[in-house]
């Protein structure tokens, strides 16, 4: 059962990465970027699923 809380453990780590590097791509201030980092890893899985619906995205 331990396996399967490291995995998800792991994935949601992932998951924070991803976002955090594209809040920091994006066109947001910077002052934006810093609280929606600060929100991403002060609230892990919350803060990730507010940034995937209404977060900054980074640039194509």
């Amino acid at each position: 059962m331990t396996m399967g809380w490291g995995l998800l453990g792991l994935i949601a780590l992932g998951l924070q990465l991803w976002a955090i590097i594209s809040v920091i791509g994006s066109r947001a201030s910077t002052g934006a970027k810093v609280l929606w980092v600060l929100f991403i890893l002060v609230l892990p899985i919350i803060g990730f699923i507010v940034w995937l619906i209404v977060g900054p995205r980074a640039e194509r």
